[in-house]
């Protein structure tokens, strides 16, 4: 019975007197009929190794896609709220000035009434010239003007008579001018109108009277 020795691998019979050249070709010959690893094994691991690579790159943009959502809608949040937040304080400040200002309103009816009786002179006048230009800078406007129509929505009328020089509701005069700020009536102006004479006939455009006929034959 012959002993294998261990520690030594069998090797290919290489025929006798065979050159270096055809030894190495036998060598690989064998390797090749008989190779360590199945190409089988290789290209079912290879595959799942893409398919859980393609998994977690779907899991990740997945993730990606709800973290850009939630961002998104953080962002249109914090928007809406510096909005919001500007609008408050742009309507607490014009607020606050409508407030100042209408308790100013009394002065500012002396400084008038001042003026047209003459007494607005030296230091007086300027320092209510003064006050007026600060006044104007925080948007006060006065309003009221004899002759403009009614309008109840900024007049409001404290008398009322009668003219035939009319043709419809009219200021003919300023008791107390109106204020605004901005398109904001803080005072209506407070005026005496007058209406159309009951009955009387609308004059045309050129002043006389609709029932005179022009150019009418006296009769004799």
């Amino acid at each position: 019975m012959t002993e294998e020795t261990p520690g030594f691998e069998e090797k290919p019979d290489v025929p006798s007197g065979a050159t270096p050249d055809d030894a190495a070709e036998t060598v690989e010959s064998s390797a090749k009929e008989d190779p360590t690893a199945p190409a089988g094994d290789a290209s079912s691991q290879k595959s799942a190794g893409t398919a859980g690579l393609t998994a977690q790159l779907d899991q990740v943009r997945s993730a990606l896609d709800e973290r850009t959502a939630d961002l998104q809608r953080l962002q249109a949040e914090y928007q809406n709220y510096r909005r919001r937040v500007e609008r408050d304080r742009v309507t607490v400040k014009e607020i606050a000035v409508a407030t100042l200002l209408t308790e100013l309103l009394p002065v500012l009816d002396d400084v008038g009434r001042a003026r047209e009786h003459g007494e607005l002179v030296g230091g007086f006048k300027s320092v209510a010239e003064s006050m007026e230009t600060v006044v104007a800078k925080m948007g006060l406007q006065q309003f009221g003007k004899e002759g403009e129509p009614f309008d109840p929505t900024i007049h409001e009328a404290l008398m009322h008579s009668y003219a035939p020089d009319v043709t419809e509701t009219t200021c003919v005069a300023i008791l107390q001018p109106g204020y605004r700020i901005g398109e904001r009536t803080i005072r209506p102006a407070r005026v005496a109108v007058a209406e159309p004479q009951p009955g009387a006939a609308p004059a045309k455009e050129d002043g006389t009277p609709a029932d005179e006929e022009s150019g009418a034959p006296e009769e004799g």
